[in-house]
């Protein structure tokens, strides 16, 4: 991760903070996850009192690809943030001295961090269609004109995108300063 032309001494303790934040979100984001799994169980009936809005097994299938593609975003964004900490703390280990300064390598290190932005926005965006699904299992089909799930759907989806418009922005500012 060391290179004598391409390093420079950069104030890591930030980074290490920001990874870790990043991997307890991710961790908050798995369990989602796991509730969501749970959730596709076959023959569920939805809360609509119209049969004709329970969700068929084809919306489960999609629940259970969407929640394992999220999973696996999550996991790529926590190693790579795991193993960006990893190698900030082991190289803050030899410089005894200046315990929050290392030589980095600082195209590496922004590059791991917005490889694991990326994850995570991607896990993110398989979440919450993952989350539609949930919602047209409980609530009923959108198909079917269920007021409960439209709302549900649209207040998700709207509060969802704001905010990882809020996340890319920010990964982006700070890729590039």
């Amino acid at each position: 991760m060391t290179s004598p032309a391409a390093s420079s001494d950069a104030t890591t303790s930030v980074h290490v903070s920001a990874l870790d934040g990043l991997v307890n979100v991710n961790s908050l984001f798995t369990i989602a996850v796991f509730v969501g799994l749970s959730i596709a169980t076959p023959g569920q009936h939805s809360l609509e009192l119209r049969s004709s809005c329970d969700a068929s097994a084809d919306v489960a299938k999609k629940l259970l690809v969407f929640e394992v593609v999220s999973f696996s975003f999550f996991l790529f964004s926590s190693l790579v943030a795991q193993g960006l900490k990893l190698a900030l703390n082991l190289l803050n280990s030899k410089d005894v001295d200046e315990v929050f300064r290392a030589h980095i390598n600082i195209k590496v290190l922004r590059w791991g961090m917005m490889a694991s932005a990326v994850g995570s926005v991607m896990g993110c965006l398989f979440l919450m269609l993952s989350m539609v699904n949930v919602i047209q299992i409980r609530l009923g089909l959108l198909s079917c004109g269920s007021e409960s799930s439209a709302q549900a759907v649209a207040t998700l989806v709207t509060l969802v995108s704001s905010a990882l418009l809020v996340y890319i922005s920010t990964a982006i500012y700070a890729f590039w300063h």
